[in-house]
């Protein structure tokens, strides 16, 4: 870590929440006037679309029924944890992108399915941005969540999860609810063994919890909405935390640990305002001063 150029970390599942907390940083910056130069989890997939159905058939052909995006094989997490590193030492680094549509084909002159070309960052930022997968991974050798200084972690509850990726795949990709759950099957190992052991490391978590019945989440006719759900979030360090002031603020909330507070499903841009900006401009203070 390096307190000159600071490195905000978001890991959880796409359909987490991560936009929600991706647009609220971005709120945040703007309002602040910080520089913040961002990258994202899928420009370190290790194939393309292409070469990763190639590499599903063959690693399936040879009875490996586990490998997916979640796998840490099929990222190339050295190289995420080496542009951390860099970006510490040097607040410089490259990135691309990966183009998952055509919409986004038509923004960066890239064919769907396949990344665009490293690029260095832009110069003069505050700190580094990152969502995705994998940035709190400490594991094999890789220490992601050492180069952090601020790591989140959003995820839901296992089966609001499940929904989620069901409904998504089937409407935006035209999944059968059977391709989507060998889907879900693959990724179980890696789900266990690489993603839940990353919220240990982060700082903050945020989770989703739906309050209502999920028990079979192949037949739910629909994703449960911010109102039917609350969210926990819990600090890994709660020194320094002004909880009253936080149930305070955010009408429906309580504390249901000494870490841990429950708010309303609608107050978590709220929420997120309230306990993040105050951690960011310190980062930024602390990197000006260094």
């Amino acid at each position: 870590m390096s307190k000159k150029h600071p490195i905000i970390s978001v890991t959880g599942s796409s359909g987490a929440g991560t936009t929600t907390i991706k647009n609220t940083f971005d709120q945040i910056f703007r309002r602040e006037k910080i520089t913040a130069v961002s990258i994202e989890g899928d420009a370190f997939h290790r194939f393309d679309r292409a070469a990763m159905k190639a590499e599903l058939a063959r690693r399936t052909e040879a009875g490996d029924h586990t490998f997916s995006h979640f796998s840490i094989e099929a990222n190339e997490l050295e190289r995420l944890e080496q542009v951390f590193r860099h970006y510490g030492q040097t607040g410089t680094g490259q990135t691309r992108h990966y183009v998952h549509d055509d919409r986004e084909a038509e923004k960066y002159g890239t064919p769907p399915g396949q990344f665009t070309a490293w690029e260095d960052f832009a110069p003069g930022s505050d700190l580094l941005f990152y969502e995705g997968l994998h940035g709190a991974v400490r594991s094999d050798g890789i220490d992601i969540a050492g180069q952090a200084d601020l790591k989140i972690g959003v995820v839901p509850v296992i089966n609001l999860e499940w929904i989620q990726k069901i409904h998504r795949d089937k409407a935006s990709r035209g999944y059968s609810t059977e391709a989507v759950t060998d889907v879900i099957l693959r990724r179980m190992h890696a789900y266990v063994h690489v993603i839940c052991p990353q919220f240990t490391e982060t700082d903050i978590n945020f989770q989703r919890v739906p309050v209502v019945d999920t028990s079979d989440p192949f037949i739910a006719r629909w994703i449960p909405t911010a109102d039917e759900s609350l969210v926990v979030i819990r600090f890994k360090n709660p020194r320094g935390i002004d909880f009253p002031y936080l149930t305070s603020m955010i009408q429906g909330s309580w504390m249901s640990r000494a870490n841990s507070i429950v708010i309303p499903g609608p107050k978590l841009d709220l929420a997120m305002q309230l306990i993040l900006t105050p951690m960011i401009l310190r980062l930024v203070n602390e990197s000006k001063r260094a």
